[in-house]
């Protein structure tokens, strides 16, 4: 009888053309790549002329006609694997998210403030008249990527690997100019496809300012004040842009303050928003001369503070921790100590941040 209650199922598969072997193979090829650099963070260096790791543009699913994608639904929730939320891929979990920015995320006081209430807000206004859009802006290695991890991690459950999340990479899925009306084809399809899945998704754009400005126009649509484009509803989606544009400006207020005597944590969105904002639309590249910028889309412009000594250590700790390991402030400095710092005189900030701590700390195992 089962049997039986699942052959429209089997129909529906036969009928979607799901193992179509060319598909699978390119898409299995694109995530084996993505879970293997570990979510951007990694030392690889994927070949991007490889046609097999650019955004895959076919939805396995796109061919279930709707009545059968119900029919999988209910016979999933009879499994006992739906919850009350409806989805279980959708977490949201708040007070996770303000833990794991106060505990887990160093010396970035403003970046852990305005993403927790502009989340949070987000989260529980469930008529937002359009999608959330936050630029994270600061030297590499400042916690951009981090703190969209941390994002992920706890309006997900699978956190960046949900099926509800996207990862794009700038010089990585959209290397070449002369594919760009290429790229836009994939990239909305991409992202309408995710959309029609999931009842929230997360899109993650890293290297921002490398994305060519047709590229932004092109889903600017979905970040807008619309009801629906083409009868789809963005209002329940969240854009993050990541980019380097900024840094300096950041880091010379930064510097100004430690000059004049003031602590660091008095840096305030005051001090940074509109400088960043004013930079980014001034500066080379597609992120800042698209229409995201001139329509003022984004909420937020989010500044990354350069970190100091105290908080390299305090990254080193982790590193240790997360392998079952307790140094002591010895060791921690030693690591500290090796990392490179501006000015170089008074070693005050450090210009390579935290990202390369976990793999520097091998250096200093037994």
């Amino acid at each position: 009888m089962f049997f039986y209650a699942l052959l429209p199922l089997f129909w529906a598969v036969a009928k979607a053309h799901l193992f179509q072997f060319e598909i699978i193979s390119n898409a299995s090829t694109y995530y084996f790549n993505y879970v293997y650099c570990n979510i951007w963070e990694g030392e690889c260096q994927p070949n991007q002329d490889d046609a097999t790791q650019q955004v895959p543009t076919k939805n396995p699913w796109a061919g279930f006609p709707q009545d059968y994608m119900s029919l999988l639904s209910q016979w999933y929730c009879s499994l006992g694997q739906c919850c009350e939320s409806g989805d279980c891929r959708i977490t949201n979990n708040i007070t996770g998210l303000a833990n794991d920015l106060q505990f887990k995320l160093h010396g970035q006081h403003i970046a852990q403030s305005v993403v927790l209430k502009a989340v949070q807000g987000f989260v529980n206004d469930p008529d937002s008249n359009k999608p959330l859009t936050l630029s994270f802006h600061g030297w590499s290695g400042t916690g951009k990527n981090f703190v969209a991890r941390i994002v992920a991690d706890n309006l997900y459950r699978d956190g960046v690997k949900s099926e509800c999340v996207r990862l794009f990479i700038a010089p990585f899925h959209f290397p070449h100019a002369r594919l760009v009306d290429t790229y836009k084809g994939q990239l909305r399809e991409a992202i309408r496809d995710m959309v029609l899945r999931c009842p929230q998704t997360l899109f993650i754009f890293d290297e921002a300012e490398k994305l060519h400005p047709g590229l932004i126009d092109a889903i600017k649509p979905y970040m807008d004040h619309y009801d629906n484009v083409d009868g789809v509803s963005y209002r329940r989606a969240v854009f993050l842009f990541l980019s380097n544009i900024g840094g300096a400006t950041i880091n010379d207020v930064a510097l100004d303050f430690w000059h004049s005597g003031q602590n660091r944590e008095d840096i305030g969105m005051e001090d940074l928003e509109h400088r960043l904002r004013a930079e980014a639309m001034e500066s080379e590249g597609g992120f800042a001369q698209s229409e995201l910028m001139s329509g003022h889309l984004i909420d937020f412009f989010v500044p990354f503070l350069p970190l100091e000594y105290r908080h390299v250590k305090l990254c080193a700790r982790d590193a240790y921790s997360a392998r079952g390991l307790e140094p002591d402030e010895e060791t921690l400095d030693e690591v500290a100590k090796a990392m490179l710092y501006v000015p170089k005189e008074e070693r005050l900030f450090s210009s390579q941040g935290c990202k390369s701590i976990p793999q520097r700390i091998n250096f200093f195992l037994p």
